[in-house]
């Protein structure tokens, strides 16, 4: 059986100011590099066999502070992991959102802007994800897999492995800085 882990990179400069980051390639905070030395402990007693990640340095950064504490495994980064392109709402303050979109999907944490000039909508993102997700359960039959990655595309991820819609998946409970997804078999309904 195969079992996916999917990690949110830790806090970085832009979440702890209330920024929206997208493809903004932003540090790990002192309490983001914490986070993931808190998720690394976590995941030691996981037989992780892979471990994949964004190019973007806060997922390069919470990935090798995991791999550091599971036997220094290899990091692959996977470019079609990199966050959702928020297009003109990149860098802009979050509370900012109903400014600039005329279409949005709330849930009980996140306000989603669902279009917007350059922004990747929701279906093209689960597109990528189920890129991403073929991929990996093509080339890693019985293993568990680590993928570090972010917010808006560990939801796709999710919706990609369970057969769900984008709609669905962003209404899945939220996941903050360093929260873990286990995807498997087990796990479907």
């Amino acid at each position: 059986m195969t079992t996916i882990l999917i990690v949110r990179h830790g806090e970085d400069t832009d979440n702890a100011k209330g920024i929206l980051n997208g493809h903004r390639d932003t540090e790990l905070t002192e309490k983001g590099s914490e986070q993931s030395k808190e998720v690394a402990q976590q995941l030691t007693d996981r037989s992780i066999s892979f471990i994949y990640s964004s190019p973007l340095k806060r997922c390069q950064e919470t990935a090798k502070i995991i791999s550091a504490k599971i036997n220094n495994l290899p990091v692959f980064t996977e470019r079609k992991l990199t966050e959702r392109n928020f297009g003109i709402f990149t860098g802009k303050p979050e509370a900012d959102i109903y400014k600039y979109a005329n279409k949005t999907f709330s849930t009980d944490r996140i306000t989603y802007f669902l279009e917007g000039i350059d922004v990747e909508e929701f279906p093209d993102l689960l597109r990528r994800a189920k890129g991403v997700m073929d991929k990996i359960l093509t080339l890693h039959k019985d293993s568990t897999i680590l993928i570090v990655t972010h917010g808006d595309m560990a939801k796709m991820l999710q919706a990609a492995y369970y057969g769900w819609t984008w709609k669905e998946a962003l209404s899945a409970p939220y996941i903050p800085n360093t929260g873990i997804i286990e995807l498997s078999s087990k796990n479907v309904e």
